[in-house]
């Protein structure tokens, strides 16, 4: 098969900038695709938290010191190159300190979009300089979502990109970067400015994500369930109609899992590593989190966690009539690591100091510290309102931490609900999202965990499931290749 070049376009990726799944995805993804043999480029914003790592990186002397005018704004970018560990795979940093050195990934300033749409308007300027021309464009969410429309108009004059197609992979599609029509100047779209949707120009906003929604040749989302999901009134965020017009190229591609990264076996952050048969180390990790969290429980009790971001989508909601609740029924600890909005943070503040020595809470993300979560937990609860895809369930069946999950998105596509009778199962999956159906796989879980025997067949199915992205890499090179059949060509 021939070698493919493919460019990957990301407002964060692993191991260099991370605030969720998308850098997890795009980092294995990319090394993936390299493992089998293509090009892979990737470019990332050159973040103060990147430059505050001292990598190894050099920077690039075609594309230096690039001026690009972002409305009435006179810009410039420099482009750095890391040379990954990883054959056929570097990454690209661009470099603006005006526009990325603010301390955080993402901002709620004014000049939000003019970020993203230089970096996206500079991976285009960059490539034409060092004369790549890729196969594919590979863009993920609102931040890169007006690649597949620049390729069309402003660029559409570089013969360079004659071949390049572009996929977008929608994430979450509850961001979508809307921003003022006001500022339509700063896209520099010039007479292609007729190419944006025009009833939202009449009300005032331009939404990046849709227009990648209409513009990117292939659309893909994170699950086969979330992609059916965001086409409804119900979790579609005023995307479904845009989704409706593109259904013929949208598909659901559940994410991978690194387990380079996240397999007990081999865990870089874990001092006692385990495998499905030999489960001694495990408990040698409960014991550790005990200690690190400060619990004042025995390895016998039941440990629930959760790593999240705390937001409205993780089902937090949910727990605020039904945890606090079940600690005063049953013997169970809980710990919990995130970030988020604060009355949820506030929620699990006051459960640590009400139920102390049986709860605990750590603000912020901790990526040690996430891994002994799941190493050394028993049960990972997952009760979202919706969930793309979901890495954190997948992580914890490979640790043999049984998910609690609510059927959506990929959490249904990756955890199938423990048969008692048959043996057959991974988890507790839940179906409506109500706080009695938390309190149901809550106790579920607990009433499994009693009968030592049957949890460890729970454990054990668990830690055989493979959702490595050896599998999953596949679909996305089949879907790169698709856009280049002589059918997807006439159609173009």
């Amino acid at each position: 098969m021939s070698v493919l070049k493919v460019c990957i376009v990301a407002s964060e990726m692993m191991p260099y900038a991370k605030t969720g799944g998308l850098a997890d995805v795009t980092g294995a993804l990319g090394r993936e695709l390299a493992g089998r043999g293509h090009e892979l480029r990737a470019f990332v914003p050159y973040y103060d938290s990147i430059r505050a790592q001292a990598l190894q990186i050099e920077a690039v002397p075609q594309v230096q010191a690039v001026p690009v005018e972002i409305g009435a704004l006179r810009l410039s970018f420099s482009l750095l190159a890391h040379r990954t560990a990883t054959p056929g795979l570097t990454v690209y940093f661009v470099d603006c300190p005006k526009l990325y050195s603010r301390g955080t990934l993402y901002t709620r300033d004014p000049d939000e979009h003019v970020r993203f749409i230089l970096f996206t308007r500079a991976v285009i300027e960059a490539c034409q300089r060092l004369k790549f021309a890729p196969d594919v464009f590979h863009c993920n969410d609102w931040h890169t979502a007006f690649l597949p429309l620049y390729l069309k108009s402003v660029y559409a004059w570089d013969r360079l990109f004659a071949g390049a197609r572009s996929v977008l992979t929608i994430h979450n599609i509850g961001y979508q970067g809307e921003f003022s029509a006001a500022r339509v100047g700063d896209l520099g779209l010039g007479a292609s400015q007729t190419l944006l949707h025009q009833d939202d120009l009449r009300a005032g906003r331009i939404n990046p994500l849709k227009m990648g929604i209409l513009f990117a040749d292939a659309l893909t989302t994170v699950s086969p369930t979330y992609a059916v999901e965001i086409r409804t009134t119900e979790l579609g965020m005023g995307m479904q109609s845009a989704l409706a017009v593109r259904a013929d190229s949208f598909t659901g591609i559940l994410n991978g899992v690194d387990y380079e990264q996240w397999d007990p076996r081999v865990d870089p952050y874990l001092s006692n590593h385990f495998h499905l048969a030999d489960l001694r180390g495990k408990m040698r990790n409960k014991r550790r989190l005990i200690e690190r969290c400060g619990l004042q429980v025995g390895t016998a009790t039941p440990l629930l966690a959760m790593v999240t971001r705390l937001a409205e989508q993780k089902g937090i909601d949910l727990l605020f009539e039904s945890l606090p609740a079940l600690l005063v029924e049953r013997p169970l600890a809980l710990t919990v690591l995130g970030s988020g909005d604060a009355r949820y943070v506030r929620f699990f503040e006051e459960l640590a100091m009400r139920f102390a020595g049986r709860v605990a809470f750590r603000q912020g993300y901790d990526e040690p510290m996430a891994h002994l979560i799941e190493a050394g937990s028993d049960i990972f609860l997952m009760p979202s309102r919706y969930e793309p895809c979901g890495l954190n369930q997948m992580y914890s069946l490979r640790y043999g931490t049984v998910p609690i999950v609510r059927k959506t998105g990929g959490l249904a596509d990756s955890v199938r609900h423990f048969d008692p009778a048959s043996g057959q199962g991974t988890g507790v999956v839940f179906q409506h999202y109500d706080a009695p159906a938390v309190r149901w796989a809550l106790n579920t879980a607990l009433d499994w965990y009693a009968d030592q025997r049957l949890w460890r067949r729970i454990m054990r199915n668990a830690m055989a499931q493979d959702f490595s992205w050896k599998r999953q890499v596949l679909e996305y090179e089949h879907l790169y290749r698709s856009l280049h059949s002589p059918a997807s060509v006439t159609q173009r």
